[in-house]
């Protein structure tokens, strides 16, 4: 069954380091509210007393989809969704698998749009090392790829995208790209 929502949800794909939280910035400032899909492995990394570390997050999120299979973070957030949908245009923040983006497409139809944030992965590895908040080291990040890519499914939403940013240059030109792709939807 489907959902009819007048607001327009978009779903940020890309892989780590991308600059997926950064686009998704843009779009909260222009009044989109963010579901962000890794909260929901930091809430469990934290009810379960672990660190907020690479290999806890990785832990939850796949006993996350054993449990409730590839679509997990979909599934678990559709609610959300569909309730801030009453009220205004979403932006996810992390879409993974293919099958989370054919259970939302199933779910929201042509409501969703999908935008991948592209930037090369030497970019992305630098970027995923310096950063301030669980920096990874580069076998990490270079791991972290190889699992989102064989384990995840994670190729399929960024082919299937309706609109690229390719993060490569500057935070100026991300946001260039993503106001543009606001403006295109709106």
């Amino acid at each position: 069954m489907s959902t009819i929502v007048s607001n327009r949800i978009i779903a940020l794909a890309g892989m780590p380091g991308s600059g997926k939280s950064e686009a998704a910035g843009v779009f909260v400032k222009n009044r989109f509210s963010r579901i962000r899909f890794g909260d929901i492995t930091d809430e469990a990394v934290r009810q379960r007393g672990l660190p907020l570390t690479e290999d806890s997050e990785r832990l939850v999120r796949e006993e996350l989809r054993k449990q409730h299979g590839m679509a997990a973070y979909a599934i678990l957030n559709l609610p959300r969704i569909q309730e801030t949908l009453k009220e205004t245009d979403v932006i996810i923040d992390g879409l993974y698998s293919w099958e989370e983006y054919k259970y939302l497409k199933e779910k929201l139809e042509d409501n969703l749009i999908i935008v991948a944030v592209w930037s090369p992965p030497t970019l992305r590895y630098e970027r995923l090392t310096g950063r301030r908040i669980r920096p990874l080291t580069l076998e990490q990040a270079r791991s972290r790829d190889y699992a989102e890519i064989e384990n995840v499914n994670k190729g399929g939403p960024i082919a299937m995208a309706d609109y690229m940013i390719i993060n490569d240059s500057t935070i100026e030109s991300l946001v260039r790209q993503a106001e543009k792709i606001i403006r295109l939807v709106k």
